[in-house]
């Protein structure tokens, strides 16, 4: 299955999707923020960086320039609550998969997930 980098600033919903791309199979690493994000993604060869677009110190929007960037064969899925922050990310839709509006139930994510790695 696929090694996979979550980057969200809320602990509870890092938790949550880490464990339900770990029922898929996946290998999940977690990062509060985009500079713990992008110092992670450092540490080996990632398939997927899922992402939320807010967060403090390093945005998701940022955090996706670099990391594909860096890691062009890199998978990069983000995720957002505030739908100003989902236009945000029209310059990236060359470089990312989709983005993801939250809230999302488990199958959502876990169905996101799939379609970005098969892409």
């Amino acid at each position: 299955m696929a090694k996979i980098l979550i980057t969200e600033d809320e602990d509870s919903l890092r938790s949550f999707v880490a464990r339900a791309l770990r029922l898929d199979g996946h290998e999940t690493y977690e990062a509060a923020d985009g500079a713990e994000g992008l110092e992670k993604l450092q540490d080996g060869a990632f398939d997927l960086l899922l992402s939320d677009i807010r967060m403090p110190v390093m945005d998701g929007i940022e955090l996706a320039h670099k990391a594909a960037s860096a890691y062009p064969n890199m998978k990069i899925l983000l995720m957002t609550g505030y739908a100003e922050q989902r236009e945000r990310a029209d310059d990236l839709m060359e470089k990312i998969v989709d983005v993801v509006s939250k809230p999302f139930a488990l199958p959502d994510i876990r169905k996101a997930v799939a379609m970005a790695l098969a892409a």
